[in-house]
């Protein structure tokens, strides 16, 4: 067999047992034998580079970096799906469909959790992926689309076509990932959504090919005329090589479509992937021009939007955490039960006015869920379970160091006062080496807890002494030399940090990251800063009367002085460098950001506004220049157009912040 002869085999191998594993879902061939075809594959062509062939399933591996991505204009419009989130808006929906026409059936898929996209092939071979993006025009992802082990390079018939559908990133793909960035000291990926949205948009190929993301399809951009019905698009989707998931039912009418909703929100809680809801569509093709569409989304088809699983479970008692701030919080300790994918044994239940308003008791009977799908929550009680449970009564003193807790007038929260407590250092030393403020990220909460239990991290300056303690440290179980060596450079790393982080990192009361930015552009010293006066500091633009207070009481404390005298013989930078404001159209506009941004968190949209001159607020008002809305915008946006303020999406964002 000559060279070329073995390379077609093995990307004959490859790309049936691809098909095998990602279509049929019927692996025929062991990891170890695949990944051992593909290494001879790969060396084969890069010894033979005459042979190269962009269809080859070793372009999967990734290994391009690229400059940005190129625009993509949609020959046809990516829509959206409009939602219905119960079954009387579901039976609205089914009665307009049979005003128009009483030969409508319907098919319902799983709606997968991920990223839309657009897949183009000439003569069966892939040549374009593309994102939604405003729905006209999306960013060009190929490239990275290539890197997906489930999506065929070449299909099983040399056709032309356009195919749609969603990448998403598996549950075991999500952990795998997460794992990957807290070795590294990284940021979490909150969920596999935003994990799959952010990887296809990265800008090294490599780095989106290890996190091995998944694809499935759904529709076929003007089918051909052979296919009549939306169940057999996904059955020609299958017969070409096309991952499709296996989970589409039919349906006559209402009743059907309900038992269906039912069967599916069952079995999401046993996927190896995140749905939220079930997309239902008129079955038959030949009604869609018929039924219409609006301006943004199809009549013939909607979103069945499923409920944020909640579950029951018992609450076995209520502890008090104190925060960096003094602010006692109230968590409720849990019976373990398993919500959205994880198990959750504590709770939020925020303070004392959100316990009562609900009567939550230690010993009742509860429905929890995760808040933003994020954060596990308490969010009512089953009164018909309740036995004998007494009341919930507020506790008066620290649970760390016993001392009287203040609740101000005005605020929902308690306070412990007293700046020795052990309680409060702890979290002020997370905070302050959190990734929002100084950025230490070997000084983990874990390592922190080690350390202060230890006595080694007891004050901020602390953590620049750990030096003196190397060999002490070294000998607590789980702290080796590399560790310890690890930890320590990111510390003397750290005393490079911009003042604006490090006077956020103090956790001074309503002292965030913003207002630590706005002070120091008035006062770019922590000496010049320290010397304000309250009637100074509420001359400042957005510096109202309770941040002025708080940060002219936190200066006038002796101890705090000493502190910060401290730390700049300890070498930290203690003085703010502002970067140079380049002339551009965002200079003096001032910004509000909603909805969910696609490429970008809300921060990095922020520090790119200011970056550019511009300022972001919070709320939208006759002052607003431009909302900058992402996809689900809600009432700021309704606001803006009420009042006339420009709307800038995303992909016109990215344009004007990347000239």
């Amino acid at each position: 067999m000559n060279v070329l002869d073995k390379i077609l085999e093995l990307r004959k191998l490859i790309n049936d047992a691809n098909y095998q594993y990602h279509t049929l879902d019927k692996p025929t061939m062991s990891d170890f034998k695949y990944d051992q075809l593909m290494h001879e594959l790969i060396e084969l062509e890069t010894q033979y580079p005459e042979y190269d062939d962009e269809g080859s399933p070793s372009k999967k591996v990734g290994g391009v970096v690229l400059d940005g991505f190129n625009k993509f204009k949609h020959t046809v419009p990516m829509m959206s799906l409009g939602n219905v989130f119960n079954f009387d808006e579901l039976a609205s929906f089914v009665d307009r469909i049979e005003k128009v026409t009483d030969e409508a059936t319907f098919l319902t898929e799983l709606k997968i959790d991920g990223l839309a996209v657009t897949l183009i092939y000439e003569q069966g071979k892939f040549k374009k992926a593309a994102t939604r993006g405003n729905g006209q025009i999306g960013e060009d992802i190929t490239l990275n689309a290539k890197t997906i082990k489930s999506l065929p390079l070449e299909l099983k018939e040399p056709i032309d076509i356009e195919v749609r559908g969603e990448i998403y990133m598996s549950h075991q793909a999500f952990k795998k990932s997460n794992e990957e960035r807290l070795e590294k000291g990284l940021e979490l990926f909150a969920n596999p959504r935003n994990a799959a949205a952010g990887t296809i948009r990265q800008l090294d190929t490599k780095v989106t090919a290890k996190r091995d993301l998944s694809l499935f399809t759904y529709a076929i951009v003007n089918a051909p005329s052979y296919v009549s019905t939306q169940k057999e698009v996904l059955e020609l989707l299958k017969k070409l090589g096309f991952p499709v998931n296996p989970n589409d039912k039919q349906a006559r009418d209402i009743h059907e479509l309900k038992q269906n909703i039912e069967i599916y929100d069952d079995l999401r809680k046993t996927l190896p992937y995140d749905t939220d809801g079930v997309v239902i569509k008129v079955n038959e093709l030949r009604l869609y021009d018929f039924i219409g569409t609006t301006a943004k989304a199809p009549k013939y088809a909607t979103a069945y939007k499923f409920e944020a699983e909640k579950q029951q479970t018992t609450i076995n008692d209520i502890v008090f955490q104190v925060g960096r701030t003094g602010v006692i919080t109230p968590v409720a300790e849990l019976e373990p039960v398993f919500i959205s994918g994880s198990l959750v044994s504590r709770a939020t239940l925020h303070n004392e006015d959100y316990i009562k308003s609900k009567d939550i008791r230690v010993g009742d009977t509860v429905w929890v869920h995760k808040a933003g799908e994020i954060i596990p929550e308490v969010i009512s009680v089953d009164l018909d379970k309740r036995t004998h449970q007494q009341p919930f009564e507020m506790i008066s003193l620290c649970p760390v160091c016993g001392s009287l807790l203040v609740r101000k007038e005005g605020e929902a929260d308690y306070y412990c006062q007293n700046p020795e407590c052990s309680g409060k250092n702890i979290f002020a030393l997370i905070h302050f080496a959190s990734r929002v403020a100084m950025d230490i990220d070997t000084l983990g909460e874990k390592v922190v807890e080690t350390l202060h239990d230890q006595t080694f991290l007891q004050t901020i300056p602390d953590i620049y002494k750990l030096n003196q303690y190397k060999s002490s440290i070294m000998e607590l179980p789980g702290f080796g030399d590399k560790k310890v060596q690890k930890i320590l450079d990111a510390i003397e790393k750290s005393k490079q940090q911009p003042l604006d982080r490090l006077l956020f990192g103090l956790g001074i009361k309503h002292v965030g990251a913003k207002v630590a930015k706005t002070l120091l552009k008035a006062y770019p010293s922590i000496d010049q800063l320290k010397q304000a006066t309250y009637e100074d500091l509420i001359q400042i633009p957005d510096i109202g009367p309770e941040i002025a207070q708080s940060v002219e009481n936190y200066f006038s404390q002796h101890k705090q002085l000493e502190m910060l005298d401290e730390l700049k013989s300890l070498g930290l930078n203690l003085t703010y460098h502002q970067d140079e404001v380049k002339p551009h159209e965002f200079n003096g506009k001032i910004f509000v950001i909603t909805g969910t941004l696609q490429g970008y968190s809300r921060d990095q949209a922020s520090a790119l506004i200011e970056k550019l001159g511009g300022k972001v607020t919070s709320s939208v008002s006759a002052k607003t220049n431009i909302l900058l809305a992402g996809s689900d915008a809600g009432s700021k946006l309704k606001k803006a157009i009420e009042l006339g303020v420009y709307v800038m999406n995303e992909e016109e964002f990215k344009v004007k912040t990347d000239e």
